[in-house]
């Protein structure tokens, strides 16, 4: 053996010894509490950079070598996660302190109903995931230790992978398994993780700085030498950019890892205040040298070892034997320290939903001893690292030879993306429930591995490479990486559209096709209104079962699961808390319900729930709960009601406006054509007044018959002034409402023929026979006689000015209806009116044309009904066909008593 291997394998033996001293030290000192730095929002910081794993130490560096910026897109979506920390992340660890949340596999089978099917489901998945993912990690430690050793790549030595698999499960076990409350931190293994990211950050910012300011003159000389068009891709923000963004924001929270580290080992939910800003800029700084360090490798070594090494291959090649080790030990820590928390998380969610729930039924009626569910539980969680980190070197020993782990990573982040909608769905919307999350969480699952997990594995793995080119039994439409036609796209997009979209969509109908049970609603309930609960870490409120149990049968359960001197502990609490000083506490189920909740962060909610019915028995929904579930049900009916009503009104509102506009338009089109009608009215007869005064100013020698016809003409005009003024006049107190009206008994026949007297004149201006027919006779109406005079000369006037015919004729009679209403009508016989003119001739400007051709101004009308109004009756016109006349009715209520003033 070289003196480069053994001084590499001392170096990582001293390494592995650093780490299982400061576990062993930090595990004691926190035992009695005197490690409060411990508990720093730093250190927890630090934790959460296990996302950066040996994929990102040195991969990072092979994937901007071969794809430009689009190493970046890995680090964005974290970055806009935590940034955005307040709309999900705070929430999952409220939910997670509140709840005892184990893992993700908790979260998601404790929200839709404590469903154990749902559990496994996710548990299987999530092995599914990372397993290969602990692949990766042994191959990038094993490249790693043959590169700095000298050691050719052309043959892996899967010697050093196994010797770091067998040290990291014994780590992980040593320091992972002493308790079986995950919700009691692993201060040991965060602060290893702790310092290990200080390791991998120090180690690649001081490959970056050598590299920048070692290897060439600076940044500018150093970008100067990137190859032609190298930084000017053209796939930037397209649809591979955008879909490993939302890939790595889900991967921050649906990687078992990062759920372990961000919700299940948070200490104080306002950690994440500063986790928001601090981990953005960890990220920041293990990317800042990426690029350096991949134009330098592509300058120094053109053609030479492989891109993703390059962070070790660059200090080697400049004889910087130091920076080399350092480097080595950099990758090493990105690798342990994922090995390490994925292992812990994944057996915690082996034991909680896969042994709990077998050990439940197959040991139901055994003889029930104190810590031997906890017992059994620690021993499954132990086998389960070792055979997790056993199935990562199996995976890495048979695929290690080929290029099916350059992708793994990328695989693993859309296979635990499949958790996304179920997660979200959960959290903000009540309705969603057990169903649709199998249905989604299944459906994302097979179309993950058809499309992309099968397909990654060399010659397509069980499906062929036959099946890859043709589909399956050669039906094209199937084909793993063109599902249903889809072609042309990035495998890695492809596999994430039709997987997320197939999650999604039964997600949604699953939902849909039936309601949440009242556990599901309960359940929703708690985890949708988290923060309607109080503050920092509330419990929630009030018992939500009606369960009955013995205080004994209680005990001895807690003492199954927690171990003797807890149980004891636990239960003393409840008993000071009901104000007992001796004794076991009352079964109250409250105390019930806190006991579930304490078990549940031991063996999970759905676990937890099953061995409580065992001595509680089946569990009933409190009244209390089924009232709250009703007023729910009641509250989202009503608030669906009142989007209904509110629509309504919108709608109705609209209709309104556009009805109103319309008029508005109308109106204001009137008026243009009332001020063109006035200013004619005006400027004609004052031209004809200031001629003739012209002339007879000027002129001395006019005849005096001359002079008298002049003045004549200056008369008229003038009165057809006042009488155009008068009416404007009328029009403004017809607007206001103002029309004065002195109100007295009166006979309205009487006031007809003085209208029809006076109105004789009229048959000097044209051929005009006007005909008085039966009249009403005496009958009373409360009515001012001079404005019901002006009516009926008006429509008298206006069945001479309006007609066409000659010799005019206009037929006036009168009656009374039913004893209680007088009427008068004013026929004639000239062209009527049109049609599209009956509903607006009693509007303001509707002018039409005279019997002498001209446009009148429009008003008469108008005021006249305006009249009526104000004497409590009605001016109207009667239906008639076209070019029979036109036929108005006038109305007025008959009275026997003096009028009111």
């Amino acid at each position: 053996m070289t003196e480069a291997v053994e001084f590499a394998l001392i170096a990582a033996l001293a390494y592995v010894a650093l780490l299982f001293a400061l576990a062993w030290i930090v595990d004691r000192r926190a035992a009695q509490n005197r490690m409060r730095w411990l508990r720093s929002p730093i250190v927890y910081t630090l934790s959460i950079s296990v996302y950066c794993t040996s994929w990102t130490f040195y991969g990072a560096v092979g994937s901007a070598v071969r794809g430009g910026l689009e190493f970046v897109t890995i680090y964005l979506g974290p970055t806009l996660m935590f940034v955005g920390w307040w709309l999900l992340l705070r929430k999952l660890v409220r939910i997670g302190r509140v709840y005892h949340i184990t893992s993700i596999a908790d979260l998601i089978s404790s929200r839709f109903g404590k469903s154990e099917v749902l559990g496994v489901l996710v548990t299987l998945i999530a092995v599914a995931a990372a397993t290969p993912y602990i692949a990766l990690q042994l191959k990038a430690v094993t490249t790693s230790y043959q590169v700095i050793a000298g050691i050719p790549l052309d043959r892996i030595d899967f010697r050093a992978g196994f010797w770091v698999a067998v040290g990291m499960a014994a780590f992980t076990i040593l320091f992972g398994t002493r308790t079986l409350d995950a919700n009691e931190r692993h201060h040991g293994v965060v602060a290893a993780i702790a310092l290990e990211a200080l390791v991998k950050l120090l180690a690649l910012v001081a490959v970056g700085v050598f590299v920048v300011f070692g290897l060439f003159e600076g940044p500018g000389h150093l970008f100067a030498h990137a190859p032609e068009g190298y930084l000017h891709s053209e796939d930037v923000f397209g649809p591979r950019w955008i879909t490993l963004i939302v890939l790595s924001a889900a991967a921050v929270v649906c990687l078992p890892r990062q759920f372990q580290v961000v919700v299940v080992e948070n200490e104080n939910e306002r950690h994440l205040a500063t986790a928001s800003w601090l981990f953005p800029a960890y990220l920041f700084l293990m990317s800042v040298f990426t690029l350096p360090i991949a134009i330098a490798g592509m300058t120094l070594l053109p053609g030479h070892g492989d891109p993703d090494m390059f962070v070790l291959t660059l200090p080697l090649q400049a004889e910087a034997e130091a920076l080399a080790l350092l480097a080595f030990l950099g990758g090493f820590s990105s690798a342990t320290s994922m090995i390490i928390v994925s292992s812990i998380a994944l057996s915690t969610m082996v034991s909680n939903h896969i042994v709990a729930p077998l050990a439940v039924r197959l040991f139901r009626h055994r003889t029930r001893a104190s810590g031997d569910v906890r017992g059994l539980l620690l021993t499954s969680r132990r086998i389960a690292i070792g055979t997790l980190i056993l199935f990562g070197f199996l995976y890495f020993r048979v695929s290690g030879q080929s290029d099916a782990l350059a992708a793994i990573g990328l695989i693993a982040f859309v296979g635990v993306a499949q958790f996304l909608p179920s997660i979200i769905g959960g959290l903000y919307w009540p309705q969603a429930n057990g169903r649709g999350a199998l249905w989604g969480l299944g459906a994302g699952f097979v179309v993950w591995m058809y499309t992309l997990g099968l397909p990654s594995l060399e010659d397509g793995g069980p499906l062929g490479p036959e099946t890859l080119l043709y589909g399956p039994f050669g039906i094209g439409v199937l084909k793993p990486e063109a599902l249903l036609g889809l072609d042309g796209l990035d495998p890695l997009v492809h596999a994430t559209f039709w997987s997320l979209t197939a999650n999604t969509l039964l997600f949604i109908l699953g939902s849909l096709s039936r309601a949440p049970r009242p556990l599901e609603w309960l359940q929703a309930r708690q985890f949708v209104d988290v923060f309607r609960g109080g503050g920092l870490g509330a419990e929630p409120a009030g018992p939500r079962f009606h369960r009955t149990a013995t205080s004994e049968d209680l005990f001895i359960l807690a003492q199954r699961i927690l171990g003797a001197a807890p149980a004891h502990d636990l239960f003393e609490t409840f008993a000071r808390r009901q104000g007992l000083a001796q004794g076991l506490p009352l079964p109250t189920p409250e105390l019930i319900e806190d006991l579930e909740r304490r078990l549940a962060g031991s063996v999970g909610g759905a676990s937890a729930r099953a061995m409580m019915a065992q001595v509680a028995g089946g569990e009933e929904v409190s009244i209390d709960e089924l009232v709250s579930i009703a007023d729910e049900t009641a509250r989202i009916m009503r608030y669906s009601q009142a989007l209904e009503r509110k629509s309504e009104e919108l709608e109705t509102t609209a209709r309104q406006l556009r009805e109103a506009n319309a008029r508005l338009r109308e109106i204001d089109r009137q008026k243009d054509d009332f001020l063109g009608q006035v200013s004619h009215e005006v400027r004609t007869p004052m031209t004809a007044i200031r001629s003739f005064s012209e002339i007879l100013r000027t002129s001395d020698d006019l005849e005096s018959e001359q002079a008298r016809r002049f003045v004549t003409i200056i008369h008229d005009e003038s009165l057809r002034l006042t009488r155009l003024l008068d009416e404007i006049l009328d029009m403004r107190v017809v607007e206001r409402g103002e029309i004065p009206i002195n109100l007295e008994p009166i006979e309205p026949d009487a006031v007809l023929d003085q209208a029809v007297q006076t109105c004789e004149g009229l048959r000097g201006a044209a051929a005009v026979r006007i005909t008085v027919g039966a009249q009403a006779g005496p009958v009373r109406v409360a009515a001012d006689p001079d404005r019901l005079r002006q009516v009926f000369i008006n429509l008298l006037s206006n069945a001479v000015r309006h007609n066409d015919k000659d010799p005019v004729e206009i037929a006036v009679e009168s009656r009374v209806v039913d004893g209680v209403s007088y009427e008068a009508v004013v026929s004639d016989n000239g062209p009527g009116v049109a049609p599209p003119d009956r509903d607006r001739v009693f509007s303001l400007f509707s002018a039409t044309w005279t019997r002498a051709g001209e446009k009148g101004a429009g008003l008469g009308l108008a005021i006249s009904r305006g009249i009526m109004h104000r004497m409590h009756g009605d001016l109207t016109l009667d239906d008639s066909p076209p070019g029979t006349g036109a036929r108005f009715r006038v109305t007025l209520p008959v009275t026997t008593e003096d009028p009111p003033p």
